[in-house]
């Protein structure tokens, strides 16, 4: 590594020079353009000498797009980002460059790390530098979430204000446009927006699109009580004004999904690292493990820790997946995957391909098919069935062609030791002295050469070889026990060097594997609709602060909170759409059909209050338990995230150690204990023969 690491440097910086000179004559070439020149007119006398982070992002930028693989990043980023900002062109460009730069601030350090570490193992080498992709976007997804959080901190010091400035114009717009003065937070572009959806000519349709671009639901929530109390007035209720007791609640709300989002932070901060390191030991290890006990060379140069590793990778890519999936808590997502086009929908508009496709999904109307739809819903996926079997197909024909190169790979593994592992006469436990070295090395290149002359027939026999030998300049003097022993040893090797090739059960296996990477999206399906099932409890919670804030406001009914549930629904946004469109054909049986559909007993409370609300008793009265026993429900709250941080923590913990566990376990102490325990025991037996 050492000898090699002068001449590696000297290459990356000629390569960089030659970079940065072809740089320079493309960027001079597009400054002598005339629009170029017309821009540099309008900008003299402008410029400032200061160095401005802000002008470098928006280079950075203009850089970034042009580069056909980054440029696929910076799209993903501004899609999230334009969400946030309000499509604020500017601070959209400035935030993707500045995110997407430093994540490559931690990408090329650790690729040069990796290139080091595991030069001299091109297939690890390979897998992880294409590991790194999924790397880079988990980066770049912790600092977008990273932003929306500050926009919900923001949030919190905007309400307070918006509490003050409501006091003193006593006018819900009028106290919406003073605080979104504030140039300095983030939030005021929002409360822009909702100021000029209250103004506009036809504010319910205005209203309607912006709940498609808010960044959270919270800004919804307040934006559509905004909106209610502007259409409806403002009353007293217990000697305070409705409307700041609402705003009061999604301020209580917040602060908690606040805390859910620090507490899960810190809990994970670790575990994507921790799942990830033993992918950058595997190399450090080996050579340490060699190194202080040669005996186990012949593991971690064999086929056996060749597989060993590639577990290793699986299990370590598979648990990074998973992790990603557990924390998840973005609230931009949802508004951003919906609107991609992605490769799957280009790949399915192509005729022969659709056709293809369409063998394998299940009609509509079918159990599978429902199923299949079912669990897309409740996992709260962005894909379609269409996608979901591009991806599975695709996948088993990826898991197919890679499992024999795998297996391949394995057996030229094994004939690589026997060609260039130094031969001795006895098993090492310690190490080898440079004399002793030499010697095996010269007796592996003496076998080296009968193994290329005998290799590839079927008949060889021991006897065969021992022929070979005594005609040869290297047994020329040789007794006929050495030679004996000799041919043994060869035949030995031959055998393993004419056995290692594709055989049919690898075939098998590789279908076998292709079949799981079929089957693995769905899995995965479950698995997010088992990790969304944990929240369930907190989305039943958050109906219950949207019914607080509504029942009291004037000519609110059932069909208003219907239609702000499914609004804010995640998990049960199906069934309540479901009642929201059979409404009008009868509420109390659409309601029915709701109370039919759901098993969570708390949901249930909430449709039977909903039922006397339509028929009997007015809807404050009906939910007249959320306001008097507020106070509970929000410590029953605490302790819902704080289960729900909890079970998500563990799930983790166990899912991010795995590798590691796997790593030390499979790739160190067993080796370690079982091949040192029959090198000992083979040294003693041959000490014993001795004498």
């Amino acid at each position: 590594m050492s000898s090699n690491l002068p001449m590696i440097m000297m290459i990356g910086a000629a390569g960089l020079l030659f970079v940065i000179v072809i740089a320079y004559f493309i960027i001079n070439k597009m400054l002598n353009k005339d629009d170029a020149k017309y821009a540099k007119q309008l900008v003299q006398g402008t410029e400032s000498n200061a160095f401005s982070k802000e002008v470098m992002y928006q280079k950075l930028y203009m850089t970034y797009i042009k580069i056909p693989g980054i440029k696929r990043y910076l799209i993903k980023l501004r899609r999230r980002l334009e969400i946030i900002n309000i499509e604020d062109e500017y601070i959209t460009r400035r935030q993707a460059a500045a995110i997407l730069t430093k994540a490559l601030a931690v990408i090329i350090p650790l690729t040069i790390i990796i290139i080091a570490l595991t030069k001299n193992n091109p297939l690890l080498l390979s897998i992880l530098l294409i590991f790194e992709i999924f790397m880079i976007e988990t980066i770049m997804d912790g600092m977008v979430n990273k932003i929306d959080n500050k926009l919900l901190k923001e949030q919190v010091d905007f309400f307070s204000e918006i509490r003050h400035a409501y006091h003193e114009f006593n006018m819900v717009e009028e106290a919406i446009y003073q605080v979104a003065q504030d140039d300095e937070l983030e939030v005021s572009a929002q409360a822009e927006r909702i100021y000029e959806v209250l103004i506009s000519d036809d504010p319910e349709s205005e209203l309607e699109k912006y709940y498609d671009v808010a960044p959270n639901a919270y800004l919804k929530e307040f934006a559509g009580v905004s909106y209610l109390t502007k259409e409806f007035g403002d009353r007293k209720v217990d000697g305070a004004s409705l409307y700041l007791k609402n705003v009061d609640n999604i301020t209580q709300e917040m602060q908690l999904e606040i805390l859910k989002r620090d507490k899960l932070d810190y809990v994970f901060q670790s575990l994507s690292v921790i799942s990830i390191v033993p992918i950058l030991l595997i190399e450090p290890l080996k050579s340490w493990a060699v190194s202080n006990f040669s005996f186990t060379n012949s593991f971690y140069s064999g086929k056996l820790g060749l597989i060993v590793q590639l577990i290793i990778i699986l299990a370590t890519f598979i648990c990074y997946i998973l992790i990603r999936k557990v924390k998840d808590v973005s609230s931009t997502n949802a508004n951003v995957k919906n609107t991609e086009n992605p490769w799957q929908a280009k790949l399915y508009k192509k005729a022969p391909i659709k056709k293809f496709v369409d063998l394998f999904i299940p009609k509509k109307g079918t159990k599978e098919y429902r199923t299949l739809t079912q669990n897309l819903k409740e996992s709260a996926s962005p894909l379609k069935i269409e996608w979901i079997f591009i991806n599975r197909i695709l996948l088993f024909i990826i898991t197919f062609i890679v499992s024999l190169i795998m297996f391949n790979q394995i057996h030229n593994v094994a004939i690589k030791y026997i060609y260039e592992e130094p031969t001795t006469e006895y098993d090492l436990i310690g190490n080898m002295s440079e004399k002793d070295e030499k010697k095996a090395m010269s007796l592996t290149q003496q076998d080296n050469y009968f193994l290329d002359r005998l290799k590839g027939k079927p008949d060889i026999t021991v006897e065969k070889i021992e022929v070979e030998l005594k005609y040869s300049e290297y047994y020329k003097e040789a007794t006929d026990e050495e030679i004996e022993k000799a041919a043994n040893r060869i035949y030995t090797k031959l055998q393993t060097v004419n056995t290692e090739t594709l055989k049919w059960f690898e075939f098998l296996l590789a279908f076998v594997f292709a079949i799981i990477g079929y089957m693995a999206p769905i899995w995965l399906l479950f698995f997010q609709r088992k990790m969304r099932q944990l929240e369930i409890e907190d989305e039943v919670m958050q109906f219950q602060t949207i019914i607080l804030m509504l029942m009291r406001i004037e000519r609110v009914n059932v069909e208003i909170i219907l239609e702000w549930l499914e609004r804010y629904a995640n998990i049960f946004k199906d069934k309540i759409n479901r009642c929201v469109n059979n409404y009008e054909a009868g509420a109390w049986e659409a309601l029915e059909e709701l109370k039919n559909d759901i098993t969570y007993p708390e949901l249930i409370r909430i449709v039977e209050g909903l039922q006397a609300a339509v028929e009997k008793i007015p809807i404050r009265d009906a939910f007249d338990e959320l306001d008097t026993e507020r106070a509970y429900y929000q410590e029953k709250r605490k302790d819902s995230n704080e289960r729900l941080i909890s079970k998500k923590g563990m799930i983790g913990k166990v899912i991010g150690f795995a590798p590691m566990i796997i790593l030390f376990v499979g790739y160190l102490i067993i080796p370690l204990v079982v091949i040192g325990m029959l090198s000992m025991t083979n040294a003693f037996t041959t000490m014993s023969s001795m004498y």
